[in-house]
């Protein structure tokens, strides 16, 4: 079985086919919703996000430049800044009682088993373990949950430049990595 080729989807949506949108809705829907779930932590405003974030990328694929990068971490973008958006809209922090997030952890499917099924995901997991253990962490913290490089720094007790540095170096690791 081939790859999903998402940049070639993407470039459909550019040209308005909505078959192609469709394709890439099936493709990464359950994906793209954990990764929102991950940062709202609400499985409807998820959803709600979810839309939001469909509805953008088809309004923005004409914008998607595969030479700048790959589609899915594109798509993933656009799903992560809305849910981080849709936080700040809401102004308040994402943390719910030890209950509630037990549940979500129940029901919510985990991004890191689907990320590490595909083959885009396989090879950035081997990256990311190339990673020192606290690199790792901070580009964990970033781009999984949500955090803000002031709020990284404020949980772990290091300096706000040593947690920029951090994460500058690391993506150009993992940026070297991947290609």
């Amino acid at each position: 079985m081939e790859p999903f080729d998402h940049a070639s989807a993407l470039e459909g949506c550019a040209r308005g086919d909505a078959a192609s949108l469709r394709r890439l809705y099936d493709q990464e829907a359950g994906f793209l919703l954990a990764v929102a779930l991950r940062i709202v932590r609400r499985r409807e405003v998820a959803a709600d996000v979810l839309h939001d974030a469909v509805m953008d990328i088809w309004e923005r694929a004409h914008t998607f430049d595969r030479s700048r990068g790959a589609g899915r971490a594109w798509i993933t973008s656009i799903v992560r800044h809305r849910a981080l958006k849709h936080v700040r809209a809401a102004g308040r922090e994402t943390d719910l009682d030890p209950e509630a997030g037990a549940r979500i952890a129940d029901e919510a499917p985990d991004p890191f088993v689907a990320l590490a099924a595909s083959q885009e995901g396989a090879r950035l997991h081997g990256c990311l373990s190339q990673l020192d253990a606290d690199k790792r962490q901070v580009i964990l913290l970033a781009y999984v949950h949500g955090l803000s490089q002031s709020e990284i720094a404020e949980r772990l007790g290091t300096p706000l430049g040593t947690v920029k540095a951090w994460v500058r170096r690391s993506l150009i690791a993992l940026k070297d990595c991947l290609s």
